[in-house]
């Protein structure tokens, strides 16, 4: 295909997951059969952003809350593991691809953004090479097949923020999410543990390494459920932990946040609902990601 710079090819396919339509899709069809519906219809998930060997049937516990006939657009916010940023940036082209079909962008909304004078445009060599919004990419075309063609996505490639930007972008995007047609994706990982990762935190009152990893993961997850900006930037500040993907969930809390104080009684329900690690850690030469799946709710 002649992309002309305006297609963001499938760049991980082939690698982080496989580069066959139909086993693809056979292969989200499996994990996705076997999770539940436990918080439907979610105007909010969080999922992982690994390869499909380490966190696809995790990620599928997120998807199967999403009901494809609500959803117009779908925003994709993921963290910059390639290009130090601090700021926001969306994609300069119109079409991404994906084994399923291609997916396209909505420059409406695009444009809308760009208006407030607070993103900048990836450039198709960044875009490619990031994988926390692709790895979104086929669970998005899975579970919206039944309306394909009728959505459209808008990635956001979210930088080092700081709290006063979190706040910032969080304000932005809440008329968004208030706005029943559209759903927003936050990638991330969890807790990278080992020595390759600089990070090797260890609560021995916890039991074994990965209990205690485990434990903290869980501290800031249940933090994520209250949804509390401030109660999640001072866990990340006193416990450092390496959650990937903390700034867009900080985002997501903000905007959150920013529509509570104006709800009038809306409920607003934050739930984990799978929690995995791409292996169990031993010794301290051991690492391991971690990778959790959560909904979010408003009605």
């Amino acid at each position: 295909m002649s992309r002309n710079g305006r297609t963001r090819r499938a760049s991980h396919a082939g690698s982080w997951y496989t580069d066959s339509g139909s086993d693809l899709n056979a292969q989200l069809d499996g994990w996705l059969h076997k999770a539940s519906e436990s918080l439907k219809p979610a105007k909010a998930i969080i999922a992982p952003h690994a390869g499909y060997s380490f966190c696809g049937a995790c990620g599928a516990y997120a998807y199967r809350q999403v009901d494809p006939n609500k959803v117009k657009r779908v925003f994709i916010l993921g963290p910059s593991h390639h290009v130090r940023m601090t700021n926001c940036a969306l994609t300069g082209t119109d079409t991404y691809e994906t084994p399923l079909y291609n997916l396209t962008i909505d420059k409406g909304v695009c444009s809308e953004l760009y208006s407030t004078g607070a993103f900048d445009t990836m450039s198709l060599s960044t875009d490619e090479a990031e994988h926390s919004i692709e790895m979104h990419l086929p669970y998005i075309a899975k579970v919206m097949e039944s309306r394909r063609g009728q959505f459209t996505i808008i990635p956001i490639l979210v930088g080092s923020l700081s709290t006063h930007n979190e706040a910032k972008y969080g304000q932005i995007l809440s008329g968004y999410l208030k706005d029943p047609d559209n759903l927003f994706v936050v990638s991330s990982d969890f807790c990278h543990w080992g020595k390759r990762f600089g990070y090797t935190h260890y609560d021995k009152s916890c039991g074994k390494i990965w209990q205690s990893i485990e434990s903290l993961d869980k501290m800031g997850m249940n933090i994520i459920e209250q949804m509390n900006p401030p109660a999640f930037s001072e866990y990340l500040k006193t416990f450092q932990n390496t959650i990937c993907g903390r700034h867009p969930i900080s985002v997501l809390l903000n905007a959150i946040e920013h529509l509570r104080s104006s709800s009038n009684g809306t409920r607003m329900e934050l739930k984990f609902l799978k929690y995995a690690q791409s292996s169990h850690c031993e010794n301290s030469n051991d690492s391991s990601v971690s990778y959790a799946s959560a909904s979010f709710v408003m009605n």
